[in-house]
């Protein structure tokens, strides 16, 4: 793994870490694990563990992180989330080198562990459907009842279990489980299911089996068998430590020891994978890489950069107690990033036509325009300007407030690197009364940024492109997917859907941008001048490209911190 990543503040995980290393405790090894199911595409919540296992193997001297895929449920699996979450992985700028496993490797082994239990009398074949089991069960208040096979003999429950991996029961007529106690006050102990029917085809096992081990039994097993010192796990899995304990006890095998944090949860964002799945399959979004998703994948298309996700990872740090985290943190970290790396360019949006009456026809001319003023390493360009060029229509008003400065008739300001210009005549439609030109003269004396000869100042510089060699652009401009801070909370009455913005995207399809912007590879991103943050998309072409409004240059997090200060 690259040791390039910074190191984040201290955390109680890191501090426990620190302190096992520091008894000795399993012989000095720190060894993590990520575990997702390649049933679907990571998102910013699963950044956050993968910056925490990553991270805690990186910071500590022969640290290793396991890539472990939990592919115990063939009906949702398959080898396109396997690479897409490799993908995801390395973007990240993690790397596990030989380290990658499949729970799937130990099927056989977890199939004999099955049948140990069984052999000890601590494991049985129960013949309850699904309803029953659920009346059995019991209620948090209440203790569940016995089933009526949990005291088959020995004999009949290898039988019945070796039948149910030969695939002789249908599924959903039996299940093998654990036999611990039914009036245990934490429900996960009242003979959890192990193994279930499932005929069902592998994406790396095929046909070879007929029953998987659920999660719950696959997991601290998995973890004993590659030797994991810390099993890194969201807040939900605390009610099921004294299971993952339970297995490993009742097996005797090497205990790794399980600890919670709380998981990520961000405003104006849903990380549920079920309704993230109900968005792309209802049509809200293009798919799972739609730049509005919280989708790593869609937050690579809009132009997050890995950096700023490891940096707001880092900041929010790790606690043992759920909270709402402002995305206008992690647009912050975005912006500080792309600020230090962004190459700056103009673009204009929603164009007004302005000819320069006494710049001469047919002529044109190459201003000089600084790249990145955060790098002077960046260099500079050269951006055409002639006769024809076209602003933004938002800084024209015909009649001006008074706090308005920028383009008005009669009134002078800069163009960026080019020159003063001053408003002297509007024209308008005649049929509908927009105005679509303004008549406009030049000072020659003021080129690039001179003070003209009598020292009269102007109060805004405007963004332009020249028409005659601008290209063609289609912008995305991108909101919050959902209106609300916790989309999750809704009123009663109301469903999660009722709160998604049916603005979230604009889609103008007449913008203009600087010649070099003509041809840049997707995923490349820039700053249009005075306007945002902005990725060119895949859906570019050779005659039109396509950017993404990554995030705008308005900071509310920095504003945020500064009132709180």
């Amino acid at each position: 793994m690259s040791n390039e990543h910074p190191t984040p503040g201290p955390d109680f995980i890191r501090a426990k870490v620190a302190e096992d290393l520091k008894s000795g405790k399993r012989d000095g090894r720190v060894v993590t694990r990520f575990p997702p199911e390649p049933n679907g595409y990571l998102h910013i919540g699963h950044a956050k563990s993968i910056c925490l296992n990553f991270g805690i193997a990186e910071e500590n001297e022969g640290g290793v992180c396991h890539l472990r895929f939990d592919d115990t449920n063939p009906c949702k699996e398959e080898d396109e989330y396997v690479e897409a979450i490799k993908t995801d992985l390395r973007w990240l700028g993690f790397d596990w080198g030989e380290n990658e496993f499949f729970a799937s490797d130990y099927f056989e082994q977890l199939h004999a562990w099955a049948i140990q239990l069984i052999e000890a009398g601590k494991a049985y074949v129960c013949d309850l459907n699904a309803e029953e089991t659920r009346e059995y069960r019991g209620t948090l208040t209440t203790p569940g009842k016995n089933s009526p096979y949990r005291d088959r003999s020995v004999e009949e429950n290898l039988d019945l279990f070796a039948r149910m991996t030969a695939g002789e029961f249908d599924e959903g007529a039996r299940v093998l489980r654990a036999k611990i106690d039914m009036a245990a006050p934490n429900i996960n102990l009242r003979d959890p299911v192990m193994y279930r029917i499932l005929k069902v085809d592998h994406h790396r096992t095929g046909d070879a089996w007929k029953t998987y081990p659920i999660y719950d039994f696959a997991h601290g097993q998995s973890d004993s068998i590659e030797g994991i010192t810390h099993s890194l796990c969201t807040l939900e899995f605390e009610a099921h430590r004294p299971l993952y304990d339970w297995y490993l006890e009742a097996l005797d095998v090497y205990r790794p020891e399980q600890t919670e944090f709380a998981r990520l949860k961000l405003t104006h964002t849903i990380l549920s994978k079920r309704k993230l799945l109900e968005l792309v399959e209802e049509g809200h979004v293009s798919g799972w890489d739609d730049p509005r998703m919280p989708t790593l994948s869609g937050m690579r298309r809009r132009g997050f950069t890995p950096e700023s996700i490891r940096d707001f990872c880092g900041r929010i740090g790790i606690a043992k107690a759920d909270s709402m985290n402002e995305i206008a943190q992690l647009e912050h970290c975005l912006r500080e990033d792309l600020n230090k790396r962004a190459p700056r360019f103009m673009g204009v949006l929603r164009p007004l036509r302005v000819v320069i009456e006494n710049y001469p026809e047919g002529e044109s001319e190459e201003m000089d325009a600084v790249n990145n003023p955060e790098d002077p390493s960046a260099g500079s360009r050269k951006v055409p300007f002639s006769r024809v060029l076209f602003i933004e229509r938002d800084d024209f008003m015909e009649d001006p407030p008074k706090k308005f400065f920028r383009l008005a008739p009669g009134r002078e300001v800069r163009l960026r690197y080019a020159y003063f210009i001053t408003c002297q005549s509007v024209v308008k439609d005649e049929a509908t009364g927009e105005i679509v030109e303004l008549r406009c003269t030049y000072d020659p004396e003021t080129r690039g940024g001179n003070t003209p000869p009598d020292g009269r100042k102007v109060k805004a510089t405007l963004h332009w492109v020249s028409k005659e060699h601008a290209a063609h652009a289609e912008v995305r401009l991108y909101e919050h997917l959902f209106s609300v801070e916790d989309p999750g909370a809704v009123k009663e009455g109301q469903d999660w859907h009722d709160t998604i913005n049916p603005n979230s995207v604009e889609i103008l399809n007449d913008c203009y941008v600087e010649p070099g912007l003509a041809d840049v590879a997707p995923g490349q991103s820039f700053q249009f001048e005075r306007l945002g943050y902005f990725c060119a998309d895949p859906d570019s072409t050779a005659d039109k490209p396509v950017f993404n409004r990554t995030v705008t240059l308005r900071d509310t997090w920095a504003k945020i911190q500064r009132k709180s200060k």
